[in-house]
């Protein structure tokens, strides 16, 4: 893995010397942004190698038709590492994957409800995947039946003087309810009580057979969205546990089913809901009679990261490496539909190639070395990258960082002037961000969104819980947080994870380069400095040592 040439002064000098001349080539480019001129001539001759040519080209290939969509265990994700993997091979990357191969096998487990699989009321089938969905850790082979009831929101709190289960029998019922909280309790304050999982707690030990949620029209997520996503195959690793088969089902229901459950309670879902919000609700009988059966059927087989390194140039130093990473997975082809995942994560993973593409040609290269992996299933659970830091193919204590590429396109809405730098507060790695941000004239912004808690959400996460400092940048064109955060919002609704995500004839591609310039240099600086990164004494993470196999501190 560590292998390199040590280079003589002559060749080094005449390196220096082309080098002096590529850059002389470019000043009219570099005058047109007088804040680059704080970058390193080789920082500046990085930058002018990020071709925005190879991003566009890039970018079009994985999210083709012709990849169907890379899905995870799917044809379409098989051609899209063996594409990868020849683009390492063209780019002159060592391969880092298994048996002298660019390609990490992952055994994974595909699940889908098969036949046989309903949900019935009163005899009458509700429709898969437009009604219902069931929630997939409760998926394990059932079939149950009971009388409906509803309970609202299932609370039982002396506090407030509550109990929504008072004086009802839930044994072999299946109970409705609403996903929580009701609107006089703040949802933070509910998650951080870990309401939701303690009420359900409490109807599963009181014998509901089942448990299905419906809406109440304040949710971030209403039940359709969860049924789109849920009534999808799921994806685990092949060892992984699986459902466990004394959970009772629980359900998402559509707000036209819901509608239907009351139809013979005397009650309107309207005024349910309305009931609901009251202190002194008092559950009550559906007059329905639900059958609800799972038929779980499981298939094994194997989709991979796509890992190569360049090698660093210094005897020494090469020893350590930088990792860039990209999920280059998306949903596949689901009932008939392709899911490009142009924005989420196409673009992410062009991003990295051009940056590797970027170091492929320079000369000398980067002092440590620099490995490029683009991982698998990061749609399900970041599976790629967590089965890369748990099996690394490099020494997990001699990776400097992780710097993530992992993009919902906000990068081609117009000339970058924000980042947000997931992870920069933790180590190192921000102040390096803020001096490479400021050459750029780029404003680095605090999470304008924390409650989403993106910092956790993505493969570099997975490096994290190996004590590795990491970063993923999020980027906007000018405004606020707020205004960034409402168009990726207004985005989200209409293309996230959904067969639109397609190359978009109004994109700005030059704020994609920007994104690939303001890695790759982060990159070569974390490549040339004396030392690897360290976490900030102030940071929870504080106290991690590389290679941690221990459990994270907790949240503040």
């Amino acid at each position: 893995m560590q292998f390199s040439r040590i280079r003589s002064g002559r060749s080094t000098f005449a390196a220096l010397l082309l080098l002096t001349l590529f850059i002389l080539q470019v000043p009219a480019q570099m005058a047109a942004r007088p804040e680059l001129s704080s970058l390193t001539p080789e920082e500046k001759a990085l930058v002018e190698r990020i071709s925005l040519d190879s991003l566009k080209g890039f970018t079009n290939a994985i999210a083709a038709d012709e990849m169907e969509g890379r899905g995870t265990m799917q044809t379409g994700g098989d051609k899209a590492a063996e594409w990868i993997a020849s683009r390492y091979k063209e780019l002159g990357l060592k391969p880092l994957g298994d048996k002298g191969s660019f390609l990490q096998s992952i055994k994974f487990r595909e699940t889908v409800l098969g036949e046989g699989t309903h949900f019935k009321m009163d005899g009458a089938d509700l429709v898969h995947g437009k009604d219902w969905a069931i929630v997939p850790q409760t998926a394990s082979e059932k079939t149950v039946k009971g009388q409906m009831v509803f309970v609202a929101y299932g609370i039982v709190a002396d506090s407030i003087n509550r109990n929504d289960l008072k004086g009802v029998n839930l044994k072999n019922k299946i109970v409705v309810m609403i996903d929580g909280p009701p609107a006089n309790i703040p949802k933070e304050a509910w998650d951080k009580q870990n309401a939701s999982q303690i009420f359900r707690g409490m109807i599963m030990q009181a014998g509901a057979k089942g448990i299905v949620y419906i809406g109440h029209g304040r949710e971030k997520d209403p039940p359709e969205v969860l049924i789109d996503y849920f009534k999808r195959r799921q994806i685990s690793l092949a060892d992984e546990p699986g459902p466990l088969p004394l959970y009772p089902p629980v359900i998402y229901a559509s707000s036209e089913a819901a509608a239907k459950f009351f139809e013979k309670s005397g009650v309107a879902y309207k005024d349910a809901l309305a009931m609901a919000e009251r202190n002194d609700f008092k559950a009550f009988e559906l007059n329905r009679e639900a059958e609800i059966a799972i038929k779980p059927k499981n298939t094994k087989g194997t989709s991979s990261n796509v890992v190569g390194y360049i090698e660093g140039s210094d005897p020494k130093l090469k020893e350590e490496a930088i990792v860039f990473s990209a999920h280059y997975d998306a949903y596949g082809v689901l009932d008939g539909k392709v899911y490009n995942g142009a924005a989420d994560n196409a673009l992410g993973t062009a991003e990295m190639l051009a940056v590797a593409e970027a170091y492929s040609k320079m000369d000398p290269k980067p002092k440590r070395s620099m490995i490029f992996l683009a991982v698998t299933g990061e749609e399900y659970g970041l599976y790629g990258s967590k089965f890369w830091a748990q099996n690394p193919t490099w020494d997990i204590k001699k990776v400097s960082a992780n710097l993530n590429l992992d993009t919902i396109g906000s990068e081609v809405y117009g000339p970058i002037k924000l980042v947000v730098g997931y992870g920069a507060e933790h180590s190192t790695l921000g102040p390096m961000l803020d001096e490479v941000a400021a050459s750029y004239g780029i404003k680095v912004i605090p999470d304008p969104a924390p409650e989403e808690k993106v910092f956790l959400r993505s493969d570099h996460y997975s490096f994290v819980e190996r004590g590795v400092p990491a970063l993923m940048l999020l980027c906007g064109p000018e405004g606020t947080g707020e205004s960034l955060v409402a168009r990726i919002k207004a985005w989200e609704k209409l293309h996230y994870h959904q067969p639109s995500d397609d190359v978009m004839g109004d994109w700005h591609w030059e704020g994609a380069k920007t994104v690939a310039d303001l890695m790759g240099i982060l990159g070569l600086r974390l490549s040339n400095q004396e030392g690897m990164p360290s976490w900030n004494k102030s940071s929870r993470f504080g106290e991690l040592k590389r290679g941690n196999t221990g459990e994270l501190p907790e949240e503040d």
